[in-house]
């Protein structure tokens, strides 16, 4: 099986692409990470990793994105996989807007299993196309930020690009570290 990859540099880091026929399978934030590579194998097996400029439109959309079009991310196919409940969690989270945050127990709710909290938390992590499927916007039921694969200092990295500190819809103490711009 051959696996269409780019890595591409951003703000909050080196990102890596998988794409496969056509759809998006994975997003590394750690550039091309062990685990998102273990993932990959237990989903199909054995492959082989090809060069592409722009896996699945993929590479364009992330830089339209950065570049401000938030709308550039939800017109790539994804094609996630995972159990059918992980698969409800992760397509709930492109109906979360640009600039808006949910708490882990509304979006629970959303999918219609309000008692899963944790479980909506366990999927959530598991995510295999951050950005992609927006999981950055989902914050703890008192407004902070938690758990990130790419580190809390992107989450709020992001959740500022979308704008969502200037809408009020989260607060969190500031990150004295900055992120560079690659």
């Amino acid at each position: 099986m051959l696996l269409h990859s780019r890595e591409v540099a951003s703000p909050i880091g080196r990102l890596t692409l998988y794409a496969r026929d056509g759809s998006l399978v994975a997003l590394s934030l750690a550039g091309g990470d062990p685990p998102t590579r273990r993932w990959l194998r237990q989903r199909f097996g054995d492959f082989e990793v090809g060069f592409d400029r722009d896996p699945a439109g993929s590479a364009s959309a992330l830089r339209a994105y950065f570049k401000g079009d938030f709308g550039a991310l939800d017109r790539i196919e994804a094609d996630p996989g995972g159990t059918p409940f992980q698969h409800s969690v992760w397509l709930e989270l492109r109906r979360i807007p640009p600039g808006a945050t949910l708490s882990y127990a509304a979006l629970a709710a959303r999918i219609r299993k309000p008692a899963a909290i944790r479980a909506v938390g366990a999927a959530n992590g598991r995510n295999p196309i951050p950005l992609f499927l927006p999981c950055h916007r989902v914050i703890a039921a008192d407004g902070t930020l938690c758990g990130y694969g790419g580190g809390l200092e992107a989450k709020q990295w992001l959740l500022e690009h979308e704008k969502a500190l200037a809408s009020g819809a989260w607060r969190v103490p500031r990150i004295a570290s900055q992120l560079r711009l690659l």
